[in-house]
């Protein structure tokens, strides 16, 4: 009975550690690890053993046997996987790389973001002994886009928040949060605090499309309303008015397909989620009944992943079309590289074409994956009435990147709902080099200079899994050990907390304690808090009788 990876697989190859028997890949320090879309069991030298279940942070891991309908696609996708990449010569077990000593004498770090990148640094620091860690976050609780950011619809995903409380439980760990770093603390004063600072704080912003119209009401980033509907504490208040049949999304990644579930879904079933009120009660007056994806490319370009693909494909009741290409969905029609252009690609024209082959059910709300589109100017004069955009068609560089260009042929979509997801884009970090081109902090295997040290999308742009930003942190870690044991690193001249007023770990479990408490009454995971004034009154709210042990 294999076991399968499915959908809310992370990629950070804590299955690979626990099988005894080596047969999930890829693997650490193999091709593909760290850009695959998932990790894969292999079928035939699966033992059955269930390590790999334990190991995992967000339930992935599955017998075959205990698969639902809509995970099924699932066991072939390992299967094939394996067909493709057969992994015959490998050791019985992954070996770990032996740990890096430590000179005596006790590490302080600095680690501003609490987020995945954040944590993932933390617990590799925090592995050798005698290392203490800060870290710090503008936002009174934890997490990052674990949080803000995963849909309320993938429950499973969040469910890496656990191995995120072991961490956070580890000897040498503090949090130091509602800290802004340039405001309440400088980088001088971390510095003078710790023997190195890591900046782990991500990419904050989003893209911009660069069009006429860009400004007016309903033309809205698809960052800021994911973080609205997670109820995150800048976006708490927004109000959006989803009084239009039609939304249109311009971007094609895996954020453009959270916003179109969210957007379709039946409210009552969100109601069951830790979905935001503010954003629930809007849903419930919702006028919307399609959304459409716009993508510039074609099928083998998109930007979702497959595993998002199939779990879209598996909605119940909302109708998923493809639109947009003359002809059939086949690689070859993709796109002039497609045939080329790997597996995934091929995956994802395969899926595509069994969708553009349903038929539609009459009166369901729809979601349309339209490609070879590109938006060229939002329409209105008060707020948003129409978007227009422009047929392309493919071309390839020399280079071999397949490029989209505009043919002329315009067309005007009726919607008063424009959501740009076309990526993050990371700020400046006050004291520190930036690259405006690439949007990160210029370094060398996470180093920018000796006691200075970045991590997750700062340092290597908003591309990755959760699980990513594991071996991303490693390799930033071993670069500060590497100059800590080198002696390149200045000891702290103050042993004085530079924030002394900030939230502790108490504080955010006492947060942690409340949503949670809010979410039982109703049937809930949690009920969010989302303003900064109630996230407080939660941290500093006496302990009940029955909480004190």
């Amino acid at each position: 009975m294999p076991y399968v990876v499915t959908r809310s697989c992370c990629a950070d190859a804590s299955c690979v550690l626990a099988c005894p028997v080596n047969c999930i890949h890829p693997a650490p320090g193999e091709p593909g690890f760290g850009t695959t879309e998932m990790l894969y069991v292999d079928p035939r030298t699966c033992v059955d053993c269930g390590a790999c279940t334990t190991a995992c942070p967000v339930d992935a891991l599955k017998p075959h046997t205990a698969l639902g309908e809509a995970e099924l696609p699932f066991l072939e996708l390992n299967a094939a996987y394996y067909e493709r990449n057969p992994h015959e010569d490998r050791a019985p077990m992954h070996v770990l790389p032996r740990p890096r000593a430590l000179p005596p004498g006790e590490l302080s770090v600095a680690v501003v973001g609490a987020g995945p990148a954040g944590l993932f640094a933390a617990d590799e620091l925090l592995r050798r002994p005698g290392v203490r860690v800060t870290v710090y976050d503008r936002l009174p609780t934890p997490y990052g886009l674990a949080r803000a950011g995963v849909a309320p619809d993938h429950q499973d995903t969040r469910q890496v928040t656990r191995l995120f409380r072991t961490i956070e439980s580890q000897p040498g760990f503090r949090y130091r949060l509602g800290v802004e770093i340039g405001t309440d603390v400088t980088h001088a004063d971390l510095l003078r605090s710790h023997h190195a600072v890591v900046y782990a704080v991500g990419a904050a912003t989003d893209k911009r499309l660069g069009i006429e119209g860009e400004e007016l009401p309903g033309s809205v980033s698809a960052t800021d309303f994911v973080a609205w509907y997670n109820g995150h504490p800048d976006r708490a208040d927004d109000d959006h008015v989803l009084d239009t049949e039609r939304a249109v999304v311009v971007g094609n990644g895996n954020v453009a397909l959270d916003v179109a579930r969210i957007l379709t879904a039946d409210p009552e079933a969100l109601a069951r989620t830790d979905i935001s009120d503010r954003a629930l009660a809007a849903l419930r007056t919702s006028r919307i009944r399609e959304v459409v994806l716009l993508g510039r490319r074609g099928p083998a370009q998109a930007a979702f992943t497959v595993p998002e693909l199939l779990a879209l494909s598996a909605l119940q009741d909302v109708d998923v079309t493809v639109e947009g290409l003359p002809g059939d969905l086949s690689a070859d029609a993709a796109g002039p590289t497609a045939a080329e252009a790997g597996t995934h690609a091929a995956e994802k024209t395969r899926l595509l074409a069994d969708l553009a082959a349903r038929t539609p059910v009459e009166g369901r709300r729809r979601i349309v994956l339209r490609f070879l589109t590109s938006p060229t100017r939002i329409v209105g004069t008060d707020r948003v009435h129409a978007l227009e955009v422009t047929a392309t068609t493919l071309h390839t560089d020399d280079d071999g990147t397949v490029r989209a260009r505009p043919t002329g042929a315009t067309r005007t979509l009726d919607t008063g709902l424009v959501l740009r997801s076309i990526g993050y884009r990371a700020r400046p970090v006050p004291g520190l080099p930036f690259d405006e081109d690439t949007a990160t902090v210029p370094h060398e295997a996470g180093r920018v200079e000796p006691g200075v040290y970045v991590a997750g999308w700062i340092k290597r742009g908003p591309t990755g899994f959760i699980g990513t930003n594991k071996t991303c942190a490693h390799e930033t870690v071993e670069s500060l050990l590497e100059d800590f044991a080198a002696g390149r690193l200045t000891p702290p001249v103050s042993a004085a907390d530079v924030a002394p007023d900030a939230l502790g770990l108490e504080e955010w479990r006492a947060i942690d304690r409340a949503e949670r408490a809010a979410g039982e009454a109703q049937g809930r995971p949690r009920v969010t808090l989302t303003d900064t004034a109630s996230l407080l009154r939660a941290a500093r709210a006496p302990l009940a009788p029955a909480d004190r042990g």
